[in-house]
């Protein structure tokens, strides 16, 4: 079991340790290090987004795996997100630590993994999850991140001049909201996903030519988002944010699956899906949260530490959340 886990975690943190050399030894500095990232998030993870969900095909999906991964799942970004409101610190900064705390490696790590250890059975659970888990985690981050963003711009606007009450200050808000929702709908993450979700339903199939150069561009946003993760580090003060990145390893590798397990008992999941489904929200947090920091310059140094902590620490936690659920499948 543990030579499984180290077989499908030391690709990724080799990945990770060769951008950190190379942020060291400035092969790559922090100006081209933006432009590769938002070359990651415009081009290759939209690429790979609607290349994902052009192959789902809604009706062969069971719904109560998938149920009780996402309540639990949106339940804990909800919780982030609220913490943050409630002691009124960044909305924005709340919502990045939701994505963070919330969307596990799946593919690079994931998908390999689950194959060695629960064959092919294992294999259809994981991908039926992943096959939505863009459309619901991703699409939800960049929603609530847009209205964030836009609240804290209208806050700060309200807070740099003389307040005005009544009818100005409501249309002020509506417009505001309205704002946030659009940039939400013409964002670069749920447009692919809508998009390929969409053709995906109409059978037709991805001609060649074309999947194959979003093939290339999917296979290539991985790898490079992992680089980015290790190059940003090595500019990071990552010491300042230790405490912080083991607080989000706890969430993402122990408490996210500790609440999928209980949702999906709640839901009538039984036997190796609900087993599936709680390793899989063990793993380690994906790289798209550090785009997500990244793109809205918030809490980078602290996503770039967690993403790093919590893959380390997968080594010892993925075996043993496997443990335990296997005693309640």
């Amino acid at each position: 079991m543990n030579s499984t886990v180290i077989a499908a975690l030391v690709p990724v943190v080799l990945l990770v340790v060769l951008g950190y050399a190379a942020g060291r030894l400035r092969w790559l500095r922090a100006e081209s290090a933006k432009d590769l990232s938002n070359l990651v998030f415009l081009v290759l993870m939209p690429a790979l987004m609607f290349r994902t969900m052009g192959k789902v095909d809604i009706a062969h999906l069971d719904p109560l795996p998938l149920l009780g991964y996402f309540s639990a799942a949106l339940l804990l970004f909800a919780f982030i997100v609220g913490y943050h409101g409630l002691h009124r610190l960044s909305l924005v900064r709340g919502a990045v630590l939701g994505v963070a705390a919330t969307f596990s490696n799946l593919v690079m790590i994931g998908i390999a993994f689950m194959s060695l250890v629960y064959g092919d059975a294992g294999l259809v659970v994981l991908l039926s999850i992943v096959s939505v888990n863009a459309l619901v985690l991703l699409t939800t981050g960049a929603v609530v991140l847009e209205l964030a963003v836009a609240h804290e711009a209208l806050r700060a606007s309200q807070s740099s001049e003389v307040a005005q009450a009544g009818r100005s200050g409501r249309h002020a808000l509506g417009r505001t909201v309205l704002q946030a929702v659009k940039k939400s709908l013409l964002h670069p993450v749920p447009i692919p996903i809508v998009a390929g979700l969409l053709y995906g339903q109409t059978g037709w199939g991805i001609p060649e030519m074309i999947d194959k150069p979003l093939q290339w561009l999917g296979n290539a946003m991985g790898p490079l988002a992992l680089l980015l993760v290790g190059v940003t580090l090595a500019g990071a003060r990552a010491r300042e944010h230790l405490r912080g990145a083991l607080v989000l390893t706890v969430v993402k590798n122990l408490v996210l699956p500790a609440l999928v397990a209980g949702f999906g008992l709640l839901y009538g999941v039984t036997g190796l899906p609900l087993v599936v489904m709680v390793v899989a929200a063990s793993l380690p947090a994906g790289a798209n949260s550090f785009l997500f920091a990244q793109r809205y310059k918030v809490a980078e140094d602290l996503v770039t530490a967690g993403i790093t902590a919590s893959t380390f620490a997968a080594l010892l936690t993925v075996p043993l959340v496997m443990a335990l659920a296997a005693r309640l499948g």
